[in-house]
């Protein structure tokens, strides 16, 4: 498996601190998540049905039913390869690791984000995460749609996942689904909170769903989780006032981090990310005070998640603080 945020366990085990003394700020996942509904019996004891309500909830607050649920967009990510035809392949770099080592076995280039525009004339596939997983750049509609219509003129692919967007809706493609050679990957493991539910879907035309959805299989979605995705869906006022909570703390949090010194943050509401040429040695640091964020080696960097009460606020803030003042022990470090 490839490396992602979340090993609380394995932290706590090198570390030895316990697990239930750590702040984890190592995913992006919205720590003040969906609350979870009661789930009724039958929903544990049925096989999933899909005229539930799921689908039309989705169709809502998504804007297009031209859509397939799948077990989180990761079973996309793997899955889609098979099933997209183009022998040249374009991913942005850096980007979620998922996407280059699902497309492998083809020539994968990998492409800065201003220079995208120009590798269009010579890419069968482009994969996007937008905004982006970790530097949180942003892609607007206008400029997607543009380079869609030029991918699709000649047979191309333009695959965006947009697992990070619901906090800016506004920028989403997913009302643009049904157009040929398009694919939308949706999730509700960071905005909503609900990672462990494994609920996404893809949007796409409906060729393309029809053969991903035989690909996967029946029932991609447990009944549980189906009822709680139904509910977080439908819930208008939880999402407002979720959008406008993150907007604060996503501002919050650059605050921290450009304030402590160690750089210039950049990142959508749901995480920051901070290039450093430490970063592995800061990683460390702050995995010494029982506080996990995400390292990245290429470039080198940290991405920080938000803190999900103010005692985490409290604690980030003084780990910030005392790793500043003694800059000259982040260098010793490197190598740890």
């Amino acid at each position: 498996m490839l490396e992602h945020g979340g090993r609380l366990r394995r932290a706590a085990e090198r570390y030895r601190i316990p697990l239930a003394d750590w702040l984890d700020l190592s995913t992006g996942i919205n720590p003040r998540g969906y609350p979870i509904p009661a789930i009724p019996s039958e929903a544990w004891q049925r096989l999933p049905e899909d005229d539930d309500g799921l689908e039309v909830a989705a169709a809502r607050y998504y804007g297009s039913d031209e859509l397939l649920a799948v077990a989180g967009s990761q079973a996309a990510i793997q899955a889609l390869p098979a099933l997209i035809a183009g022998d040249r392949v374009t991913v942005l770099a850096p980007t979620y690791a998922e996407h280059p080592h699902a497309w492998r076995g083809r020539p994968v280039r990998a492409c800065a984000e201003d220079d995208i525009d120009r590798a269009l004339a010579d890419t069968d596939v482009l994969v996007l995460v937008n905004p982006n997983n970790p530097s949180g750049a942003l892609f607007g509609r206008k400029l997607l749609l543009d380079w869609h219509a030029r991918l699709a003129a000649r047979g191309g692919w333009l695959v965006v996942d947009e697992a990070f967007i619901d906090a800016a809706p506004d920028e989403s493609l997913a009302a643009d689904a049904g157009r040929a050679n398009l694919v939308v990957l949706r999730s509700l493991g960071k905005f909503f909170g609900l990672a462990g539910a494994r609920v996404g879907f893809v949007f796409a035309p409906a060729e393309l769903r029809r053969e991903l959805g035989d690909r996967l299989g029946p029932w991609p979605i447990c009944g549980p989780a189906r009822h709680v995705a139904t509910a977080a869906l439908a819930d208008q006022e939880w999402q407002h006032e979720t959008r406008a909570q993150l907007a604060r703390d996503a501002a919050r949090l650059a605050g921290l981090l450009r304030e402590s010194g160690l750089g210039e943050p950049s990142g959508p509401a749901l995480f920051q990310w901070l290039r450093h040429p430490h970063a592995a040695a800061l990683q460390h640091r702050f995995a010494r005070r029982g506080i996990l964020v995400r390292g990245f080696d290429q470039p080198a960097s940290l991405r920080f998640g938000l803190p999900g009460n103010e005692a985490g606020w409290t604690r980030l803030a003084q780990a910030l603080d005392e790793i500043a003042r003694d800059p000259t022990r982040i260098s010793a470090d490197v190598g740890v």
